[in-house]
């Protein structure tokens, strides 16, 4: 409450611009267990009458997929995050030839209003969606130049600080009035002072009188003052400056001060390096900084690296030893901070064994990174799979289009960056894996079409509208279907996911006719996304009357049977994201797991990729078959008899998130088999 007071006071001055944008949307990226995200992800928002959106990826185009498609109006995150959305939108530009423009722009918005930076870069924000304008930033300090990066776009930038101690605020930027590095100013109710040696001091109602069952463990004695443990700085306007951990702090021989903090910045800055830390490590003249680096690549050159950093350091902070991380990333908190200490441990460690105490800089051989090791024994559920440089994905690994379709997933949401899927193949070998996590390549999206305006009003209404006088009509008489099986759906509730065997190209329209009414208007259909993305996108060369031809196609399918893509070869993850997004708001899905129709009349065996996507949306799954139907195709037949067609309707199964994707797809094809 000594948090929240403040806060709901200050936000009530703007309630009534708020009601211009109601709902405020929040896309909390924090962990729950992290009382910044219980903070801003459960009590902050109720403040507002705000909705929360909670996503477990933080892949960067699952961020901006979800931010435009949710409309969300603030992102709450950690600063890597933003740091990996800053990347992705700088290798989208460099793929297309257009950095270093992209780049000047950037630097000439400095000291532009708000409306002109918001129309130079519109397209960033037509990117994210037009109702996005915040990041809410904590849990760790933000690079000022990201921070800069996102404000020049057009973007408010929030920071605040705090720990678990202090419940959890401290400080907070406000909104419209920021100051750049800032972590803002002390919240009303609260009182912070900075010690002798620059710790910063804090005390008030929200902070805790101890620790549980330890008591005497509370660093709140000295009259109610808690030390945080952090150091700082304040300025002349109030405005609270994070300069880094008391104890990382380096105190050389001389006296002087160096914040590991101010040399990772121009650490950061360097092309060369992909991530950089310093530690503390005793020299021969007493502590020194040691900088450890992940470069970008390996052709780059740490000891230029390094010099080119010194040359924008002060004399007191060069550094004269560094370390070569051997792995693609450091070991992280769930808030995504370096594990200083892990780091330092491994270091050391290697110092020791090297026996270079003091002189020269230490670089060891790449190697494999503890994570890349955990998540292919995890997927591939073998912890003695072959890890050489050379071992092949398919060959070695034994990872088939569905695990490295988790391989893909599972490396994202590591390492925040996206991944082509063309990349991966039977015969990508490890190191080919780890070249693409250093290089940070982000993938180039198929144009797979995921459609989504026929589901908008006054659209959805016709569409409903033509359904019932128009298509199912029409079927019931061609197809007089006979349909068995509805009493099992009787006290079913949606969404569901109907799956069926595929015959002819009216099969949609006889699932949708056997179905009751509450199924059919709230259906959406996965379709071949290759003939799909055909239909909207021909191939060069094509002639413009099949072009119009195709166009006409793809816009009645898509209007009438609200379908998606449902690729064959790749670009599996994106549709099996909107496969959940349409079950997130509240469509059943219509999937035919043989993935083609049958040319035999027999059931072609189910793609294992069904299996896959059953298990991620954790639903019920309602088996169908279509009878009689191949026997009229057969026959050239366009019109059946009453009753010679039969649509059959099973009970619904479910399956956990433990099973087996094939021995998922299997079983669902006995189920289709025995209606």
């Amino acid at each position: 409450m000594a948090n929240l007071t403040p806060l709901e006071r200050e936000i009530k001055r703007y309630l009534k611009w708020e009601r211009l944008v109601h709902p405020i949307r929040f896309l909390n990226l924090l962990p729950l267990s992290h009382v910044f995200g219980q903070f801003m992800g459960v009590f902050v928002p109720q403040l507002l009458g705000g909705e929360v959106f909670f996503q477990e990826s933080l892949s960067p185009s699952q961020i901006v997929q979800t931010v435009k498609s949710e409309r969300i109006s603030v992102v709450i995150t950690v600063p890597r995050i933003l740091d990996a959305l800053r990347e992705k939108i700088e290798s989208d530009y460099e793929a297309r030839g257009k950095l270093d423009r992209f780049q000047n722009t950037i630097a000439s918005s400095a000291g532009r209003n708000f409306l002109r930076r918001w129309w130079t870069f519109r397209a960033i924000h037509n990117m994210f969606g037009w109702k996005f304008w915040a990041f809410i930033s904590g849990g760790a300090t933000l690079n000022p130049d990201t921070e800069q990066f996102w404000q020049r776009l057009g973007f408010a930038v929030i920071q605040g600080y705090g720990m678990t101690e202090t419940a959890s605020l401290v400080s907070v930027n406000h909104p419209f009035k920021q100051g750049r590095g800032s972590i803002g100013k002390v919240l009303p109710g609260q009182e912070v002072k900075l010690a002798e040696n620059g710790e910063i001091l804090v005390r008030g109602e929200n902070v805790s009188p101890g620790y549980w069952r330890d008591n005497e463990q509370s660093r709140a004695a000295e009259n109610g003052w808690f030390r945080t443990g952090d150091v700082g700085e304040i300025d002349e306007e109030g405005s609270l400056y994070f300069k880094g951990r008391k104890r990382e702090v380096i105190v050389t021989s001389a006296g002087v001060n160096i914040y590991p903090a101010d040399i990772e910045l121009v650490l950061g800055r360097q092309p060369e390096i992909k991530a950089g830390v310093v530690i503390k490590i005793e020299g021969p003249h007493g502590p020194e900084p040691l900088a450890v680096m992940i470069l970008r690549d390996d052709h780059a050159n740490a000891e230029a690296a390094v010099n080119q950093v010194n040359e924008l350091l002060a004399p007191h902070q060069q550094i004269r030893r560094w370390f070569v991380w051997p792995g693609e990333d450091f070991p992280r908190t769930a808030t995504q901070k370096v594990r200083k200490h892990v780091v330092g441990e491994v270091v050391r460690a290697e110092l020791a064994r090297a026996g270079q105490i003091s002189g020269s800089a230490v670089a060891p051989a790449i190697g494999h990174s503890n994570n890349l090791v955990e998540i292919i024994a995890r997927i591939s559920k073998d912890v003695s799979a072959t890890l050489d440089p050379s071992a092949k994905l398919g060959a070695d690994l034994k990872l088939d289009s569905l695990g490295r379709v988790e391989l893909l997933s599972a490396l994202e949401d590591r390492y925040q960056l996206e991944i082509d899927e063309a990349a991966f193949t039977d015969a990508t070998t490890l190191a080919e894996v780890e070249k693409i996590i250093r290089e940070g390549r982000h993938e180039e999206a198929t144009p797979y079409p995921y459609p989504q305006w026929q589901q908008r009003w006054p659209l959805s209404w016709l569409r409903i509208t033509l359904l019932y006088l128009i298509v199912l009509p029409v079927t019931r008489v061609m197809g007089w279907p006979r349909i068995r099986g509805k009493e099992y759906l009787r006290n079913v509730r949606g969404p569901l996911v109907f799956i069926c065997n595929h015959v002819t190209m009216v099969d949609h329209a006889l699932v949708l006719l056997a179905l009751p009414g509450r199924f059919r208007t709230r259906m959406a259909i996965a379709m071949d996304g290759e003939q799909l993305r055909e239909w909207l996108h021909p191939q060069p060369g094509t002639g413009l009357f099949t072009r119009l031809l195709y166009l006409l196609q793809y816009v009645s399918v898509v209007f009438f049977f609200n379908v998606f893509s449902m690729p064959q070869k790749s670009g599996f993850r994106r549709s099996f994201m909107f496969a959940g997004q349409m079950m997130d708001h509240g469509f059943s899905l219509l999937v035919f797991p043989e993935g083609q129709r049958t040319k035999h009349g027999a059931l072609n065996p189910f793609m294992p990729g069904t299996g896959l996507l059953i298990q991620k949306l954790a639903a019920p799954v309602v088996p169908m078959r279509i009878d009689g139907l191949w026997e009229l195709k057969s026959a050239g037949r366009h019109f059946a008899w009453p009753g010679e067609v039969s649509v059959i309707i099973g009970e619904p199964v479910s399956y956990s998130l433990q099973e087996d994707p094939e021995a998922v797809a299997t079983d669902l094809a006995e189920h289709v088999r025995a209606r």
